[in-house]
């Protein structure tokens, strides 16, 4: 059986998209093709690395990417993980799956070097659980 594909986008594909591809490639990569991509591009972000290496998931190797439209066509569900990307992102086929889980930006916390750690904990933490919750489905 063909394996069907999930698409995680955000603004700049460098935290939520990139944390929510390293937890689907971990929990669901048997049935799901993985990928993500931002509107923009802007690199992967070094606390990002640093709190899914927390979990055991290493997403150094994973690129940040502006949306393939052939990726986004082919797509089985497609999740948009704030705003911007849902309101930017290209036209989605009608065929395509959508969800929206709109999460907050962690790149844009501020504070302390451990309330920024938190709150990217936290949203990772999130996308963990809800990606876990669609294994379930």
């Amino acid at each position: 059986m063909d394996k069907k594909i999930v698409y995680f986008l955000c603004t700049g594909n460098s935290c939520r998209s990139q944390m929510a591809e390293g937890f689907g490639k971990e929990i669901l990569g048997e049935t799901w093709d993985v990928y993500s991509a931002g509107v923009e591009a802007h690199g992967l972000n070094p606390r990002a690395i640093e709190m899914m290496n927390e979990k055991g998931i290493d997403i150094t190797n994973q690129s940040s990417s502006i949306i393939d439209k052939e990726i986004l066509n082919r797509s089985d569900l497609v999740i948009t993980l704030c705003g911007d990307a849902k309101d930017r992102c290209p036209t989605i086929p009608a065929n395509v799956q959508t969800t929206h889980w709109d999460l907050p930006d962690p790149a844009k916390a501020e504070g302390t070097e451990e309330e920024i750690s938190l709150e990217f904990r936290s949203v990772r933490d999130e996308i963990e659980k809800r990606i876990k919750s669609l294994a379930e489905n």
